[in-house]
């Protein structure tokens, strides 16, 4: 159930009888050096707060995808298909690179279709001045052509590598933690009406 407060936002009221959210969270850069771990690993533990979420970690460093879509999918496309499609609900953890996203995220994005269709997806961007948001909003218009709704809010970490400290903590948590509550919120609402209307009327548009 949801309450709202006085600015009306969405709040969360769990069922613990409920079946818990499949989220998939998408770790999207690959690159050596990269600062994607640690933000993620942050995120991650923002998730671990929430009981009605059940999080699978698809980090695309590790799934190698191919990235001749040519010919037929591969073991490892099959295998990053199968846990697209089991998933309710998606966060997408991504740098900005060249005022986009990176090339392995277009990648998974172009291997699956029907997996991400009438499913929400919410962000994790970082970056520099602009917090990873650009890469955010090409994103937004990607989901829409794959049939998937994206959340409002965002977490972006902006100068990310100087906001955390040596333990991957934010320096400054409030806003981070705030930010991805909301996200998180907004994130289960859709999960399970979405959930729900996939149940009664699968989609087919």
């Amino acid at each position: 159930m949801n309450t709202h407060d006085t600015q009306g936002t969405v709040r969360e009221r769990h069922d613990e009888n409920a079946e818990a959210l499949k989220l998939a969270v998408v770790v999207a850069s690959t690159r050596e050096g990269r600062f994607a771990p640690t933000v993620a690993a942050w995120f991650l533990r923002q998730a671990a707060h929430r009981h009605d979420l059940d999080v699978d970690v698809i980090d695309l460093a590790e799934a190698r995808l191919p990235e001749d879509l040519s010919g037929r999918p591969g073991p490892e496309a099959a295998r990053v298909a199968a846990r697209i499609d089991a998933a309710d609900a998606f966060v997408i953890v991504t740098p900005e690179y060249n005022h986009s996203f990176p090339a392995p995220l277009k990648t998974a994005l172009d291997w699956h279709y029907a997996e991400w269709r009438a499913k929400p997806v919410g962000f994790v961007s970082y970056g520099g001045l602009s917090g990873g948001l650009r890469a955010v909003e090409h994103l937004r218009q990607i989901f829409a052509e794959l049939h998937a709704v994206t959340v409002r809010d965002t977490v972006s970490f902006h100068g990310a590598r100087s906001c955390f400290d040596g333990a991957g903590e934010p320096l400054d948590p409030t806003g981070p933690e705030t930010a991805a509550k909301t996200m998180l919120d907004q994130l289960a609402w859709w999960g399970r009406t979405l959930r729900a209307g996939r149940t009664v009327h699968p989609y087919t548009a």
